[in-house]
């Protein structure tokens, strides 16, 4: 034996049974995630970083409905925010998010257009 410790990968640290904490805090994930327009604003940000007037004319929604939903995914530390210009550019904070949305919109395809289920 080297007297290393052996590494984790990524799956590996997280497979293990939730914390009431981390259970609590999936949920305010989820509960964020529940609205249609925060939504289509983080999948919109799975594609890439973008600033708020690009994000409103992609979802369709009011410059001001976006910055208010783009501050409450900011709060919960969902996105992150960085000045480029006179511009505040937005993007995820991290990869399991990214992947989480991509594989609920993936779900919901599923459901909508009747597509077999795969894993």
């Amino acid at each position: 034996m080297s007297g290393r410790k052996e590494s984790s990968t990524a799956s590996d640290v997280h497979q293990h049974t939730p914390s009431v904490r981390e259970l609590a805090a999936a949920a305010s994930v989820f509960s964020l995630l529940a609205d249609p327009t925060r939504l289509h604003l983080v999948w919109l940000l799975t594609r890439g970083e973008s600033d708020v007037t690009a994000l409103a004319a992609a979802c369709g929604a009011a410059r001001p409905a976006v910055s208010q939903h783009l501050a409450k995914l900011r709060l919960a530390e969902l996105v992150q925010a960085r000045k480029d210009g006179r511009h505040v550019v937005y993007a995820l904070t991290d990869g399991h998010l990214r992947r989480l949305v991509v594989e609920a919109i993936s779900h919901a395809n599923h459901q909508v257009t009747g597509e077999p289920w795969h894993d």
